[in-house]
């Protein structure tokens, strides 16, 4: 088996894997850090793996296109101060930002959204979801999460 089935990294838009589909695995690196945190180390692989990946898909594309575009860059910067304001201290947390992404993304194919290629997308007039995921996107190279 692969590794990248093994955690249910599979490609394509509708298919973001999930950052705890490694939790069901029967592993013994559980630790408690100084922090009080649980850590799975596991866990962390997989979510840093979302998180490239989301950042291979939207991340970059729409980083570029806010360059180019002063409101892009405004609406991408308001979308991450609401995750930063939900997430609070997990911020710099992996898993907890690939587990918003995977929300976002959860709730737009509920929605009945259709995902764009990304380079054909006129950035300009994006959808809010997109531009949420790239802000996720910002947000996890900031905090080193890729």
């Amino acid at each position: 088996m692969r590794l990248t089935e093994r955690f249910g990294l599979r490609p394509g838009a509708d298919r973001f894997p999930s950052p705890h589909s490694a939790a069901d695995l029967n592993n013994v690196w559980l630790m408690t850090s100084e922090y009080g945190r649980t850590v799975n180390p596991t866990v962390v692989y997989v979510a840093r793996a979302c998180l490239d990946a989301l950042m291979g898909w939207v991340g970059v594309d729409g980083m570029v296109a806010a360059i180019r575009n002063p409101a892009l860059l405004a609406a991408i910067d308001q979308h991450a101060a609401a995750v930063r304001d939900e997430l609070g201290e997990r911020i710099t947390d992996a898993p907890a930002l690939a587990e918003h992404a995977r929300q976002v993304h959860a709730a737009a194919v509920a929605e009945g959204h259709e995902f764009p290629n990304p380079a054909r997308l006129d950035w300009a007039h994006a959808p809010s979801y997109l531009v949420r995921l790239v802000a996720v996107c910002a947000l996890a190279g900031v905090a080193d999460c890729l």
